[in-house]
């Protein structure tokens, strides 16, 4: 157990939950508590191991069902004792605290006290072990290692794979070929969600596509052709496709409040017309090498 005394710690502010938590929702909330702070994913914060030993405290002890009541009767106490304290004035206090200093020296200790049942309580629970505690703390450290595993596998960006789209067009034909962004995307979409679609303004017969997805991007690929009378090439800009892992992919949290919704709505904004704004310099960029 902690060098600290149980009693002097709050479990539950520890859990973050209400003193009336069931069992499922102590469980939950260690779980949770566990996975932010396990020393495992915190190798440089020293007080990580410290913090989560605490965490393991509360869980033995509050799923234990003796355990518990043994801590709530002694938090009742010492919360009726801080209100009598507020009520007593120094010198009614100072008498208080001589007659239970007597008493104790007098040997009143036939009976054991609310805090000697709870170290009893804890004692139990060290000499038994909990192996609650341990199927916790394993569930917490399979958890960590999954999502150590997630991050290093390979992932799609679909901004590092996008297809160069041409087609036979001369420079003064005004039907650009007969295509035009409508028809290229009535061609496309059929693949996947397309991310982004850009033709280009100055050279005829070009333009750019992003799909979301490799597979909607290896199937256009493969298989559109387009107008028979003028069908399309498709190729990868990169020569290839590239993967990349999900830890060198920015995380954004999936929590978004009121608050953060009109920012996160004009951010996306932003990012899509960047990321049309890129794709029409990529397009100029193969212009100019022609």
């Amino acid at each position: 157990m902690s060098k600290k005394k149980i009693e002097d710690l709050d479990l539950y502010g520890i859990l973050d939950i209400q003193i009336t938590a069931t069992e499922v929702e102590i469980k939950k909330a260690y779980r949770k508590k566990a996975l932010q702070c396990h020393p495992d994913k915190n190798p440089d914060d020293p007080k990580a191991a410290e913090t989560f030993h605490e965490l393991s405290n509360a869980l033995e002890i509050l799923t234990d069902t003796a355990a518990r009541a043994a801590y709530d009767k002694v938090l009742r106490a010492k919360a009726a004792a801080k209100l009598r304290h507020q009520e007593l004035d120094s010198k009614r206090q100072k008498l208080k605290e001589d007659l239970e200093r007597r008493e104790r020296e007098a040997g009143s200790n036939v009976n054991l006290t609310d805090e000697q049942k709870l170290a009893a309580e804890i004692a139990r629970l060290q000499k038994e072990g909990s192996r609650l505690l341990q199927e916790e703390q394993q569930r917490v450290k399979e958890e960590i290692q999954r999502t150590k595993k997630r991050l290093n596998e390979p992932v799609w960006d679909s901004s590092l794979n996008r297809l160069k789209i041409s087609w036979k067009a001369d420079k003064n034909d005004e039907s650009n070929g007969g295509y035009d962004e409508s028809k290229l995307r009535r061609f496309l979409k059929k693949y996947g969600e397309i991310v982004a679609l850009i033709m280009s303004s100055k050279k005829k017969g070009s333009a750019l596509v992003e799909f979301a997805t490799k597979e909607a991007s290896e199937m256009a690929l493969e298989l559109e052709k387009g107008l028979p009378e003028n069908p399309l090439k498709l190729k990868w800009v990169n020569e290839r496709p590239i993967l990349t892992t999900k830890k060198d992919i920015p995380v954004v949290s999936s929590v978004v409040t009121d608050r953060d919704y009109e920012s996160l709505v004009l951010t996306k904004m932003r990012q899509a017309a960047e990321r049309q704004r890129l794709i029409e310099e990529m397009l100029k960029e193969e212009q100019e090498k022609l």
